[in-house]
Order: C-alpha cells, then sequence, then structure tokens
C-alpha cells in the first residue's frame, strides 16, 4: 500500500515538470509598439557605434511597426546603407532595388541610385580578373547622371564614370599586349582599336595607338601603321609614345591637313 502515495507523487511530479516545461518553451517577449522616433533613433545610435547587426534588425523594426510612416522609408534605405558597410554588397543592392520600386518619386531616390553606382564601384577588381561588376559599376554610375544630372551627386559620378571607363581601357590594353607578345597580331589590332574607337578619352589613348603601329608593322601593313602614327602625331606630339612609333615607321609620316586627318581618324574608328 505503501507505493500508492510514492507513484501518486511521481504522478504529480512529472505532470507539474512537465507544465513548466511548456511553459518554458512557450514564452516569448511581449511585443511592445513603440514610438517611430524613438525606435528609429535608437537604430542610429547602434549604427554610430559600429553595431550594424543591431542597426539593421533595428531598422527593420521601424519598417515593421511603422510601415506606412516616413521613418520606414527612411528605414528602408538606411538597412541598405548599412548593409554597404558590412561589405554585404548582394543585400545592399536587393534592399536598394526594392526600396527603387517601392518608392520611384522620393526625395531620397537620387540617393538610391548613386548609392547602388557606389556598390558597384568598390566592387572594381583589377584588370586581371573578370570585368562583369565594373560594366555594371558603368552602367549604374550612367544611370545616375542622365537620370540626376543636376543633383549633388552628379560631379563625384562623373569622375568615377571616367575613372571606371580608364579601367575597363585597361582591361583592353592587357588583352591586346598578351596578344602581341603571343604574335596573334590580329587579335591584338581588334583590341587596340577598342580603345581607340571606346575610350579615346583615357590615358591609354596614346599606347593604344603606338602598338596598333607595332602590330601593323608585324603584319607588314606599313600604310596603316603610317596612319596610326600620323593620329599619334597629330594629336600627340610630344608623347614619348609618338617618338617610338616615329622611329618605328622610320619617319616616314604623311603630310596632315584638315581633310586628310578626317579621313584617318575615321579608319581608325
Amino acid at each position: 500500500m505503501w507505493d500508492l502515495p510514492r507513484k501518486l507523487f511521481l504522478a504529480v511530479a512529472m505532470v507539474t515538470s512537465l507544465l513548466l516545461a511548456g511553459c518554458g518553451g512557450s514564452e516569448e517577449e511581449p511585443y511592445v509598439e513603440r514610438p517611430v522616433e524613438e525606435l528609429y533613433n535608437d537604430a542610429m545610435n547602434l549604427l554610430a557605434e559600429g553595431e550594424y547587426k543591431l542597426s539593421i534588425a533595428a531598422f527593420n523594426e521601424v519598417d515593421r511597426q511603422h510601415p506606412y510612416s516616413i521613418w520606414a522609408t527612411k528605414a528602408q534605405l538606411m538597412t541598405a546603407y548599412v548593409y554597404y558597410l558590412r561589405d554585404d554588397y548582394d543585400e545592399s543592392i536587393l534592399a536598394i532595388d526594392r526600396f527603387i520600386e517601392l518608392h520611384p518619386g522620393n526625395k531620397d531616390t537620387p540617393y538610391a541610385y548613386y548609392l547602388r553606382a557606389i556598390v558597384y564601384y568598390e566592387q572594381i577588381v583589377d584588370i586581371d580578373r573578370d570585368q562583369r561588376i565594373t560594366l555594371l559599376a558603368m552602367q549604374a554610375l550612367q544611370d545616375v547622371l542622365r537620370r540626376y544630372p543636376d543633383t549633388a551627386y552628379a560631379r563625384d559620378t562623373k569622375l568615377k564614370i571616367d575613372l571606371t571607363r580608364d579601367h575597363l581601357a585597361g582591361k583592353e590594353m592587357a588583352i591586346g599586349r598578351y596578344y602581341l607578345e603571343r604574335r596573334e597580331y590580329a587579335a591584338a589590332i581588334n583590341r587596340f582599336k577598342n580603345v581607340v574607337k571606346d575610350y579615346q578619352t583615357t590615358t591609354h589613348i596614346q599606347e593604344a595607338l603606338h602598338r596598333l603601329v607595332e602590330s601593323y608593322l608585324s603584319l607588314g601593313i606599313n600604310y596603316e601603321a603610317e596612319q596610326a602614327a600620323a593620329v599619334l602625331g597629330h594629336n600627340f606630339p610630344a608623347s614619348k609614345w609618338y617618338e617610338k612609333s616615329y622611329a618605328l615607321v622610320q619617319g616616314i609620316s604623311p603630310e596632315i591637313n584638315e581633310s586628310w586627318y578626317e579621313e584617318v581618324w575615321n579608319w581608325v574608328f
């Protein structure tokens, strides 16, 4: 008979344990709606402290609790910015695209386009690697300049476009030099002519024209070599590259006048 109280005790203990476990497992922090300014300021403070992950969560909370407020709109863009600060570029682009889609006419949309361009721009890699990101950066930068030419972002955008174009021209030059070293002259000529045609305002234009002289002479196509040397001399008479080209063609350079120059320039392009 003494087993009955003991069995009853064990049963009560088990039930109590399960009840406690169930309560513990389902216990959640209660939802408390907070003023939107307070939430946003907390997120900004976390950002200032370098707590990027917590800051993103706090900005998301602004959007969750007050989705139709102006602060939620700002929080969406700030989330993209913090992802950028964390070098989480893919998430930043996704957040930017979402902001632009939802708020195409917002006063901060020009900044969103500019931020997207910067995210791509800062991922540009050296010329020995694939330049897909460089092309995306160029497209994004040109998009900013086309849409918002009179904004504060235009000047920096123009500078970065020039640097990006120079980078792409450098890639073409590297490939052209590679073909030239391998004596694949036709392939080299195509690359150097791309630089002359598409990147004539970059720092690579002088060398590109000289390499055309080298490539054509290597193929025995002297007239074309002389034409490229003439264009180089007309535009950059004091260039070291013109001195080299002049020496290669042994000083045989056509007399340049306006009509002849136009003909040669059209030939190069």
